[in-house]
């Protein structure tokens, strides 16, 4: 698995280096066990207090102490400040999805189960849970950082390769631990500052018979209690975080924190049978709801980009 940012060639090279200084003091212990063994009664012209002082005490001494200096200078370089132009993204981990946060100039953008990364940039993410322990890690990107409850801590990254690079959550968290995927993009600087840009707009308004009676089904239903949707209408107010932001879903690539890919027929299947999907999740299944209804709903929520 190739390094696509650069903590995690630190990392990599970090793991390198640590496992040939033990592969070569296994080997050397190894030796003179075998010499030991095969010859317990040999005279040699050095004295046993080198062998036993030098070999076995002083060499892996100087090597472990090398190792260790070299695994403090690399960790210092990870542990660095980020510069002060690094994006800011919030990452919240939830029973069972991603809550993210960026910071942009028209203001905060949120998303959900999606990472979105400017390729040559450092990114300074703030971890956090409101719930149970989560960890966030994405191997080809850099370390893995636990997201605790009450307590806030830091990871960089600076993505260097364009791509869709697969993560998850690497703490045991419940029931649907399993199912809590997170996709990371790494996009040229260029077209994710266009993609920030549309994110932080707000949703049009639908235009289609199908899609307005989707957007009157939504609030009927009372989607709005726990997801938002920023129309271009002045006042229109947000539902809280108790759900992922909706305002440019079919923009994501899946659903369900990667559980569908993100299509009509998907949303449509996701909103009637989400417990049977995720069973556990905090969203209710609505198969009670009548097929036009549920047609109406998908249609409106594939049009929000």
């Amino acid at each position: 698995m190739s390094s696509a940012s650069m903590e995690a060639q630190q990392i990599a090279e970090l793991g390198r280096v640590l496992f040939i200084g033990s592969a070569l003091l296994f080997a050397l212990a190894m030796l003179l066990l075998a010499l030991a063994v095969r010859r317990p009664d040999r005279k040699t012209a050095v004295p046993p207090a080198i062998w036993i002082f030098g070999l076995g005490m002083a060499l892996p001494a100087l090597v472990l102490a090398a190792l260790m200096m070299f695994a403090a200078q690399r960790s210092r370089v990870l542990a660095a400040p980020p510069p002060a132009d690094a994006l800011l993204v919030g990452v919240m981990g939830r029973l069972w999805w991603w809550d993210l946060r960026y910071e942009s100039p028209a203001g905060a953008v949120r998303g959900a189960n999606e990472l979105r990364l400017p390729a040559g940039r450092a990114v300074r993410l703030t971890l956090a849970s409101e719930d149970v322990i989560h960890s966030f890690w994405v191997p080809q990107l850099g370390g893995k950082m636990d997201l605790v409850p009450g307590r806030i801590n830091h990871l960089t990254i600076t993505a260097s390769t364009p791509g869709v690079y697969a993560g998850a959550c690497a703490e045991f968290c419940g029931q649907q631990h399993a199912r809590m995927a997170l996709k990371v993009v790494v996009m040229p600087a260029a077209e994710f500052d266009r993609w920030l840009a549309a994110q932080a707009m707000p949703a049009a308004l639908p235009v289609g018979d199908a899609e307005r009676r989707g957007r009157q089904a939504f609030r009927e239903q009372g989607c709005a209690a726990c997801h938002s949707v920023r129309e271009t209408l002045s006042g229109t107010p947000q539902g809280p975080a108790l759900g992922p932001d909706l305002t440019h879903l079919a923009s994501r690539l899946h659903l369900g924190a990667g559980l569908l890919a993100n299509e009509r027929s998907a949303l449509r299947r996701w909103i009637g049978d989400v417990q049977v999907l995720k069973p556990g999740a905090r969203m209710p299944s609505y198969a009670h709801l009548d097929a036009s209804t549920l047609d109406a709903l998908s249609a409106y929520l594939a049009e929000l980009r």
